[in-house]
């Protein structure tokens, strides 16, 4: 019989539930159970918990199969728990290193306890960790040991502690004897820790911070907006039911009544927490429970909680708003309301938007963009395709600068940023569709649909983790992002990795929507021929194996600085490649030069084509045989195609440093890895850039990352946020094995590769031509180098790329994983 259970119940906590629960695992004390609650969470909840019991035998995995709320689920866990102690933490929420070994150490040594009560502290969004103000409440005696051991009579002060079920442990046959068990409802722990503290003849403290209590932004029961906010007063009368059921603990009732009068003020205080239309039933029915429990002759407290006190009886709620507001003028919130009211008279200035915002919304207008106005492109430009195919009743507009308005298909209306047009649009369009943030000075209505769909499965830190990246960051203001963030209704998801790095980075109240990549689809639809027109458009000759060229950009850099020679691989590679390059978008167009930078070639005994100017990135994935790329999240789509990857990761190490990364690309890779020049030239003339290792990384790469990209990503969102279908009744998802996505233009073979000594770079020096051995970098992992490759002499016939092993995917399943 294990000495704790530690019982975790949740329910869309998905980007906090593996760092709960490897907190638990990875504590210093091991002898325990972690009972792990999946309260039929629509998101990656069930999933995180089976992977975690797969690791380790301590974890019980239990699935309800319905949602039956916090209390219901911790009771589930109550019920299969066979520790001597339980211990509660909700699934956002972690337990500090050595809380377990410091608990159990002190139930020794107080002599098995019924109940022990430690600290925790609250951690915000920006990871600062602030401990309980009322700690010195947790003092554990002198000692000698007197008071070390109590009845809460004894200490009655720890009533004024937070009456929370996760800061405390309890002894598991204590809880059987008396029948503790969760309600239903909000504020579930009111009538749990009441009597469990009322009741016990052993209580223990513990002066030591064992819980870091998430302070969720949104989400949070502190942070919701519902009328599940009047539970409030049921749990109470819960609590006083059960002092009617037992007289000898009738002496509780003036500070239970006291205690409930706090917490009911506290709430009122919130306006946030109540809907404008259950205010006034609030403020009635804490009349009545002034009334119906208020002990005879209790008195009345001083000072400004007298008026509280009597405004709560009273049920006057205008006027407890108005003592509230003086509050926050006297503790100097007038300051601060005047800078809102200065930002207010700013936003003011644009008459125009203001008289835009009191007009109706119109429901049949839907505003699109994508990077930040440049033209018409990637997600949101999948998504207003499939709008006018799905929804023709809606009228969509795009806002774009003049210089990419060409990029618009016929039949979109046109919006120039800031223009009356735009902020006419902004005020009163229905839907919302970005792949960025629109500008701060928008106001979201009340009615407008605000759709996130990013632009890119996340390998580098993003959001809330550029915090300690100041390089990446640039002066960005976390507080604006915030509120920006706070627009969202909906945040678009190809994956769960992405799903749980958005949650956590963009902390807010949006729902994820775990469809795919819509600008991904057309990678399932696309036929032969559409290839080829593509690649004629492009000048690609026939038979020519197209490599795509995408590098990102780099924090660390001022400028941009080419990580390749072009004309040298192109050479190295021979007649038989095409290398097509595209600079990441930030910096002007590249290699080539000319009119739209398409098509221009560079006279180098190879084939370089500069495809800078193209902005639909899926064309030139599609006209591409493979794809050569850094750290870019193009590989991420790329990987939807199943054709070869191959990263070049010259300084990854200094990329990793200065920007953060979610994972090492090089451990993980999607293909065979280069560290050099030389190691990339190799990669191709062995032909491992499309051999069966590249097949096998490929194919673990797509399964992690490519769960959804089935091609009906644009008609999922199209489905549920424009038309309102619930997500039951969206297409399934096609497993990766059934896809087919378009075919490349050269499948199986590899192009010539040059029968002649190509130079070598040597660091520093000149350019020399040696038919010296090309090594994989030590830094590079056997699985992903040409570690078996003889030195570079290139073959007397062209060597044909082995076949492929066959992709293994991950078995489907319906829901989020």
């Amino acid at each position: 019989m294990p000495r704790f259970s530690v019982i975790v119940p949740a329910y869309k906590v998905q980007p906090y539930l593996s760092d709960c629960l490897r907190s638990v695992l990875e504590q210093d004390f091991a002898d325990l159970e972690l009972i792990a609650v999946d309260d039929h969470s629509p998101d990656a909840c069930g999933a995180i918990i089976d992977e975690a019991a797969e690791r380790d035998p301590r974890v019980r995995a239990v699935h309800l199969a319905d949602n039956a709320g916090l209390g219901r689920a911790r009771n589930a866990g109550i019920r299969r728990a066979t520790g001597d102690y339980l211990v509660f933490l909700d699934g956002d929420d972690t337990l500090a290193p050595g809380s377990l070994r410091a608990i159990a150490d002190r139930l020794v040594r107080t002599g098995e306890p019924q109940v022990l009560v430690f600290d925790y502290a609250r951690v915000d969004w920006t990871g600062e960790a602030v401990r309980n103000v009322r700690a010195e409440l947790l003092r554990e005696g002198d000692p000698e040991g007197v008071r070390q051991v109590f009845r809460l009579d004894q200490r009655p002060e720890l009533l004024r502690l937070l009456m929370v079920a996760w800061n405390k442990a309890y002894r598991r046959d204590f809880v059987r004897a008396q029948g503790f068990a969760f309600p239903p409802g909000f504020y579930e722990d009111t009538p749990w820790t009441f009597p469990v503290l009322f009741t016990a003849e052993s209580i223990a403290v513990l002066d030591r911070v064992c819980v870091h209590y998430r302070q969720r932004r949104r989400g949070g029961i502190l942070r919701t907006t519902s009328r599940h906010h009047l539970d409030v007063f049921d749990q109470y009368d819960r609590v006083f039911r059960f002092l009617d059921a037992r007289p000898e603990l009738a002496h509780w009732r003036p500070a239970l009544f006291q205690r409930m009068l706090d917490h009911l003020g506290v709430i009122a205080s919130a306006p946030d927490r109540l809907p404008v239309a259950a205010r006034g039933e609030f403020f009635r029915r804490a009349g009545a429970h002034h009334r119906r429990y208020r002990p005879y002759g209790a008195a009345t407290p001083p000072g400004r909680a007298r008026w509280r006190c009597l405004l709560l009886r009273l049920g006057a709620r205008r006027a407890f708003q108005l003592l509230r507001g003086a509050d926050r003028v006297r503790r100097g919130a007038l300051a601060l309301a005047l800078v809102g009211y200065a930002r207010l008279r700013a936003i003011a200035l644009w008459l125009h938007y203001r008289m835009q915002l009191c007009r109706p919304l119109d429901p049949r207008l839907a505003v699109f963009a994508a990077y930040w106005h440049r033209g018409y492109a990637c997600h949101p430009a999948a998504i207003e395709a499939k709008v006018r195919e799905l929804a023709p009743g809606l009228r969509t507009a795009w806002i774009t600068t003049p210089e990419y308005a060409h990029t618009l298909p016929p039949g979109v209306r046109l919006l120039h940023p800031g223009s009356a047009a735009y902020w006419t649009a902004l005020a009163r369009a229905r839907f919302l569709v970005n792949n960025v943030n629109f500008t701060p000075r928008m106001r979201k209505r009340p009615g407008q649909i605000h759709l996130q769909t990013h632009h890119g499965t996340p390998l580098k830190h993003m959001g809330l983790d550029l915090r300690d990246r100041p390089a990446a960051a640039r002066g960005m203001d976390f507080g604006e992002l915030l509120e920006r963030v706070d627009r969202w209704d909906y945040s678009l998801s190809a994956n769960r990795h992405t799903t749980l790095v958005w949650e956590r980075v963009y902390p807010s109240g949006y729902t994820t929507l775990p469809y795919g990549s819509p600008r991904d689809d057309v990678f399932q639809h696309a036929t032969e021929d559409d290839v080829a027109r593509l690649r004629a458009r492009f000048g690609i000759p026939a038979g020519s194996v197209a490599v795509l060229y995408a590098p990102t950009h780099r924090d660390y850099q001022r400028r941009s600085v080419p990580r390749l020679d072009a004309e040298r691989v192109a050479r190295a590679l021979g007649p038989g490649f095409t290398l097509l390059v595209r600079p990441h978008y930030f910096h002007a167009p590249g290699v080539g030069g000319g009119e739209a930078g398409i098509g221009n070639m560079v006279s180098s005994g190879g084939r370089v084509l500069d495809v800078s100017g193209h902005g639909r990135v899926e064309e030139l994935c599609l006209a591409a045989d493979a794809l050569l790329t850094d750290y870019s999240s193009i590989m991420f789509d790329y990987a939807n195609l199943d054709r070869p990857i191959v990263i070049h990761a010259d300084d990854w190490d200094a990329y990793r440093a200065a920007r953060g990364t979610y994972f090492d690309i090089t451990a993980a890779p999607p293909g065979p890895v280069s560290r050099t020049e030389d190691e990339l030239i190799a990669l191709f003339a062995t032909g491992a850039w499309c051999g069966p290792r590249s097949a096998a990384l490929r194919a673990a790469f797509r399964a992690r990352f490519c769960p959804y990209d089935d091609g009906r990503a644009a008609e999922r969102v199209v489905r549920r946020v424009f038309l309102g279908e619930r997500h039951e009744l969206l297409p399934p998802v096609v497993p990766l094995a059934e896809r087919r996505p378009a075919p490349a233009a050269v499948r199986t073979a590899a192009a010539p590769v040059r029968t002649t000594a190509v130079p070598i770079r040597t660091a520093p020096g000149p350019v020399r031509t040696a038919p010296s051995p090309v090594r994989a970098s030590p830094a590079t992992s056997p699985a992903t180098s040409p570690a078996a490759a003889p030195a570079y002499a290139p073959p007397p016939a062209p060597p044909a790329c082995p076949a492929a092993d066959p992709a293994v995917p991950l078995p489907h399943r319906s829901r989020p994983h």
